[in-house]
């Protein structure tokens, strides 16, 4: 540890496992790091920690520390195989960094910050998160995987959390995340222009205003994807596998069919979109709301079925699918089964939505 209550100046040196702590003159301090917060008042103005324990001593800073009255310093000295907290951290965050994420370069009090270099989902490798900090003296937490995130965001943050690491556990925790490759990455949004097919007789014959349109754009503009064609159908399964299949030939690069998926004999999308070519269909999730969900790709076009609680709820399992078909991914049975945890929303008298623990 750093030593405390430290009364004599002159030769006076503490070895401990962070290092030495040593008195040294002001001239010859540069580059050396400080061992405690030097605190500056400025009456009226200011009071706090001009220089904070772990800085390293510049040339710049010398005149600054003598109007402060400092003639000597107490410094940190560090070993071989030891490394001071800040040039830990942009080794760990560098190590930590996979595809679209970034850091400054710049610790604050020992921690960096890393965030997505573009709009997408954020994929966190847990296993390799988990591994990562089972290792002493190292931490790093994130947001959770598959959030989505924006330019600019914050999705993790590391740090060593000794003021000086010794090189075995940072070199092992570097590895690790080496490994994965990156334990952080964000996969981009595509833009995708989207079409929705909009069934039922009541609808289709103007018994009942459509309320699916409106919130589907709404939440494809979240996005930024267009919503280029919609289209009405009666419950017809010849009608509704020709619209899906016109749609898909005219451009539209995702097919939200929304409407006709329980399990009512008048119900009829699930097999219209069957007989279009589906491949990969999976119908039925673990999630609620958004139990009748249905997921397909058509001619390589992700295909969507919307069961009828997208009309009536904030958010769904539509909310948690559409990024990451959004992100190019393809969703399976296995995806669903694994949205199972926290999968189910609490139905808040105020949604907070995606502020919640709902798809976490």
């Amino acid at each position: 540890m750093i030593a405390r209550g430290i009364s004599q100046m002159g030769g006076f040196m503490h070895e401990g496992a962070e290092g030495s702590v040593r008195v040294v003159d002001l001239d010859d301090a540069v580059g050396m790091v400080l061992a405690h917060d030097i605190t500056e008042i400025r009456p009226g103005q200011f009071k706090g920690a001009a220089f904070k324990k772990g800085h390293i001593i510049r040339e710049e800073d010398l005149e600054h520390l003598r109007r402060l009255g400092k003639e000597h310093l107490f410094v940190l000295q560090l070993r071989d195989g030891q490394y001071h907290e800040d040039d830990a951290a942009r080794m760990l965050a560098d190590a930590l960094c996979g595809e679209n994420v970034g850091h400054d370069g710049r610790p604050t009090e020992g921690k960096i910050t890393l965030k997505a270099t573009v709009d997408g989902l954020l994929k966190v490798n847990v296993k390799a998160l988990t591994e990562f900090n089972m290792i002493s003296d190292v931490s790093c937490s994130s947001r959770h995987d598959n959030s989505v995130v924006n330019r600019g965001d914050t999705v993790a943050g590391t740090r060593a959390i000794p003021l000086v690491i010794d090189e075995l556990p940072l070199m092992k925790a570097i590895t690790v995340a080496k490994d994965a490759g990156g334990v952080f990455s964000v996969k981009k949004f595509s833009r995708l222009r989207a079409g929705a097919v909009i069934t039922g007789n009541e609808v289709f014959f103007g018994r009942i205003q459509d309320k699916f349109a409106p919130i589907l754009r709404k939440k494809l503009e979240q996005f930024q994807c267009p919503l280029v064609k919609t289209a009405f159908c009666p419950d017809e399964r010849e009608v509704i596998t020709k619209t899906i299949l016109d749609f898909i030939d005219e451009g539209v690069q995702l097919i939200l069919v929304a409407g006709g998926m329980s399990v009512d004999p008048d119900d009829v999308s699930r097999a219209a979109i069957r007989e279009a070519g589906a491949e990969g269909l999976v119908y039925g999730t673990p999630v609620l709301p958004g139990a009748m969900f249905l997921y397909a790709r058509i001619k390589g076009m992700p295909v969507l079925g919307l069961p009828a609680c997208v009309l009536y709820y904030k958010a769904t399992v539509f909310d948690l699918v559409l990024p990451r078909v959004l992100a190019g991914e393809t969703i399976t049975r296995e995806t669903f089964a694994r949205m199972a945890h926290g999968g189910l929303c609490l139905n808040c008298e105020v949604c907070n939505y995606p502020v919640c623990p709902f798809g976490k």
